[in-house]
């Protein structure tokens, strides 16, 4: 049984939200891995099911549910900073002619309170970017330079954390 302070223990370290950081790879771009970036919202990490019900001969307690399609969300990141311009690049990319299939992947690494720990890793397949918008630009501020990014994508997998964060 784990003891009061027991590093082990999910209840004495619950998940937390606020320290997690978004990794974007694009195979086919110069350099693939487009953007290791620190957003300040992330939103969208979402799947859903819709059962089909069959009604059965002689089951008069309610209807047979069936699992049916599965559908995901979008991935909405807000007020976020890169070091490079990869991410615009790839927007401009899947929009060139003959580049609909320019597809990335992406995770979400939630770390623990230390920063430095990782507790959940996010992995989204079949990214394609929908929405990518600039900060206003205004000389009194010190905007971030991306103000929002919307990402579709086609499959979502959870994969267990707890050993440092290599990159």
């Amino acid at each position: 049984m784990p003891g009061p302070f027991d590093a082990s223990d999910p209840v004495a370290h619950p998940f937390t939200a606020f320290n997690f950081q978004v990794n974007v790879r694009v195979s086919g771009m110069s350099s693939p891995d487009l953007a290791h970036a620190a957003f300040s919202e992330c939103d969208g990490l979402e799947m859903s099911m819709e059962p089909k019900s069959i009604r059965e001969g002689g089951r008069n307690s309610g209807p047979v549910l069936m699992i049916g399609p599965v559908s995901y969300g979008q991935l909405s990141l807000k007020r976020g900073m890169t070091r490079n311009v990869d991410l615009w690049r790839w927007f401009e990319r899947v929009n060139a002619a003959g580049n609909g299939g320019l597809r990335g992947t992406a995770e979400v690494v939630m770390l623990a309170p230390d920063g430095v720990t990782e507790q959940l890793r996010f992995r989204l397949g079949g990214c394609l970017p929908v929405k990518l918008k600039s900060a206003g630009l205004n000389a009194k501020e010190g905007q971030i330079a991306i103000e929002e990014m919307t990402v579709a994508y086609e499959s979502l997998e959870l994969l267990a954390g707890g050993s440092p964060v290599t990159g």
